[in-house]
């Protein structure tokens, strides 16, 4: 079996070091504006990637991070398990009780506010891909899919955040959202399932009927038997093992397992993740303190990896296209503001209240930034695109809470 060599390991160990510690670094910096920490460990990886070390100092920049040989393979490997741990804890973010309890108005919310970016992105894309300087007819459909997926979803953890940060996280429409964000994140994800199964890289790839039949009795068996047995194992688990120890190391045992699972079977190993999240974190047996520990361990180790390597691929000037960043951020802001706003509305919110839940559903975030590296790692994408979507993520971020809070002064006091 290869094994990396001494200077491999040495590189190895000073690409981890690097990447966790201005990651952090700017992670803070971020805060310091109140910006999630993603956008600041984006940051980090355009600075240490060939847009900024690899155009004023590219011997050091490839010295640091070869394309090539054992240390890029490894490093690879930790990046794969990121983006798994990731969709992991995204799915421990869904809370079905909440969904239940929001009934009808979430219902509105999600679907409407799904369709309409969806159909939107899926049009524009579909009709004039010259705007996209979009040359591959043969993959024409999925990468129309592709856009009004990245439209329609609502980056749950940020606007989470934010609602917190305004301080109506608790109100209804404070549940509201999150509860249309949570179902928009189980339907999105299905939806990219098919949309990976579409691509063709995979030769052993299923039918896309097959894959749909798949990706929808997975989920309802997990959410059912597998949550039944979720159930049943967890006590014993918190009983008779170390904690959190035990807790940790067989939630991420389990998380591996479905992942893997729905790769073998065809499916990206991440729907398995999100799903395994989403029938964990619904257990009653899991407290909040054991899901903060594994969010911490998760969020500040394996994250950032992901979020700084995104940026050592791409040249983010050279990439930089203004055209198609005004189209993404065109089609977010009137399409996904106007299918959130009209939902709550169906739902029976007033005029300002629905106004600031369409902001909020206009989120966008983590889920978008691994949908886009996915898709540029098996070729859907160029990097004009996927740099135009990361501008979008941020902007979007940085406007919802502004919006959200001009929206809220027209509002009542009584919520």
């Amino acid at each position: 079996m290869d094994k990396l060599n001494h200077s491999e390991v040495i590189n190895l160990l000073i690409q981890l070091c690097v990447m966790l510690s201005l990651g952090r670094l700017m992670a803070e910096l971020a805060r310091k504006f109140k910006q999630p920490a993603v956008v600041g460990e984006i940051l980090a990886g355009i600075i240490l990637g060939p847009t900024i070390l690899g155009n004023f100092t590219p011997e050091i920049f490839e010295m640091l991070f070869p394309t090539s040989g054992a240390s890029a393979v490894v490093l690879d490997g930790f990046i794969q398990v990121a983006v798994v741990l990731l969709l992991f804890i995204a799915g421990l973010e869904v809370d079905l009780h909440i969904v239940w309890q929001q009934g009808k108005q979430a219902l509105y919310v999600s679907l409407v506010s799904l369709i309409v970016p969806f159909v939107a992105g899926f049009i524009v894309t579909w009709f004039f891909p010259e705007i996209f300087n979009y040359t591959d007819h043969s993959k024409q459909l999925v990468f129309a899919m592709f856009i009004g997926t990245v439209m329609a979803i609502t980056a749950l953890p940020v606007v989470a955040r934010v609602l917190m940060d305004l301080d109506v996280f608790k109100t209804r429409m404070g549940m509201l959202i999150i509860a249309s964000a949570m179902i928009i994140d189980l339907v999105g994800w299905i939806i990219f399932t098919i949309i990976l199964n579409m691509m063709g890289s995979n030769s052993e790839s299923l039918s896309l009927s097959k894959t749909i039949w798949i990706s929808v009795g997975f989920t309802v068996l997990m959410l059912t038997v597998g949550k039944g047995l979720i159930n049943k194992v967890l006590p014993w688990i918190n009983k008779r093992l170390a904690w959190p120890g035990g807790l940790l190391s067989l939630s991420l045992a389990i998380c591996f397992l479905g992942a893997a699972f729905t790769e073998y079977i065809g499916i990206h190993s991440i729907f398995g993740a999100f799903i395994i999240g989403v029938a964990l974190g619904d257990s009653k047996h899991l407290s909040e303190r054991a899901k903060e520990i594994i969010h911490q361990f998760i969020n500040n180790i394996f994250a950032p990896l992901f979020f700084i390597s995104i940026g050592l691929g791409i040249d983010f000037i050279s990439a930089f296209n203004l055209q198609i960043i005004l189209v993404l951020l065109v089609l977010a802001f009137i399409f996904k503001v106007l299918g959130a706003t009209l939902g709550a509305r169906m739902g029976g919110l007033s005029k300002y209240e629905s106004m600031a839940v369409g902001f909020g559903m206009n989120t966008h975030g983590t889920l978008e930034v691994i949908l886009g590296a996915i898709a540029l790692n098996e070729g859907l994408i160029t990097d004009e695109i996927f740099v135009a979507i990361l501008v979008m993520v941020v902007v979007t971020i940085i406007a919802s809470a502004p919006l959200m809070k001009y929206c809220l002064k027209f509002v009542p006091t009584k919520n």
